[in-house]
């Protein structure tokens, strides 16, 4: 893992969780990472964004540096105690995949800690995908898990890099390797066979119109359909929801594109300031 001075960590009520913290005064930007990976996904982005905006990039419970889970929990409360022993809030939170999944449902069971989200490539976990080419991936990577075969589970996994349209060599091979060297350091946490003591918020897609707060569904145009509509369909709900999309990226456009991710978000970030409250 990357070393980084500004890497922390503090006692929730079940063990040490990591997070970088780095940046000005500016308003708070949370960094959530997609599962199995960490909060290193965010290394190329987070040098534009802490020169103007406080950046603060958990490991996930489970993941990188942070404890493995001893009892049931919710990543969202983890994130309100993280975000409570700071003493920052209301924040921007930024998610991919399962971190976008996080944003949504802290914006829902924690409104009083959340400005506004950014998600990508999904935001509503209940739902198994539909389409045949996520469902085969999907399906590769649990047979390859099942197996006890990590090898084979990399080479699954890494499909959601490219995505349903594009050859692997679309993505540069640096990416897959960063890939790997995330999933690795968070698959050698675990056991086969451990409980996973995970509890999902529920009802996310039903309750994303009580979401008050701006959002942007910022997707890579490669990511399976499934999952960018996921992340479009919260912003249709928000009252000051927003799209956007990067070419030539897919399930991690923050990895592929991170200039164009960090400059669409900057954007966001700066539009926040004159946005005006609902009702006014």
């Amino acid at each position: 893992m990357r070393e980084a001075s500004d890497l922390r960590s503090f006692a929730s009520a079940d063990g040490r969780l990591a997070y970088r913290d780095t940046g000005g005064p500016g308003a708070p930007v949370v960094l959530l990472h997609a599962g199995f990976l960490d909060h290193t996904m965010w290394d190329e982005c987070i040098p534009a964004l802490a020169r103007e905006f406080r950046v603060i990039a958990p490991d996930v419970r489970g993941h990188g540096r942070s404890a493995n889970a001893s009892r049931p929990f919710r990543q969202e409360d983890d994130l309100a105690e993280l975000l409570r022993h700071l003493g920052v809030g209301p924040a921007v939170l930024v998610g991919v995949s399962m971190g976008a999944v996080i944003a949504v449902g802290a914006a829902l069971e924690h409104p009083d800690l959340v400005r506004a989200l950014v998600i990508s490539g999904g935001g509503t976990g209940e739902r198994e995908l539909t389409e045949p080419w996520a469902r085969q991936a999907g399906a590769a990577q649990f047979r390859a898990l099942a197996a006890g075969d990590i090898e084979a589970w990399h080479r699954a996994s890494d499909a959601w890099a490219h995505g349903p349209e594009r050859p692997r060599e679309a993505v540069r091979p640096e990416i897959y390797t960063r890939l790997r060297e995330m999933r690795q350091r968070t698959i050698g946490k675990h056991t086969p066979g451990e409980p996973d003591h995970h509890v999902a918020v529920e009802d996310l897609a039903a309750r994303a119109d009580r979401i008050a707060v701006p959002v942007l569904a910022l997707n890579g145009a490669q990511d399976t359909p499934e999952l960018r509509a996921m992340a479009e369909s919260i912003a249709r709900s928000a009252p000051r929801g927003r799209t956007a999309v990067i070419d030539d990226a897919a399930h991690f456009p923050n990895l592929e594109r991170p200039e164009e991710y960090t400059r669409i978000l900057t954007d966001f970030l700066h539009a926040l300031d004159q946005e005006l409250p609902v009702g006014s």
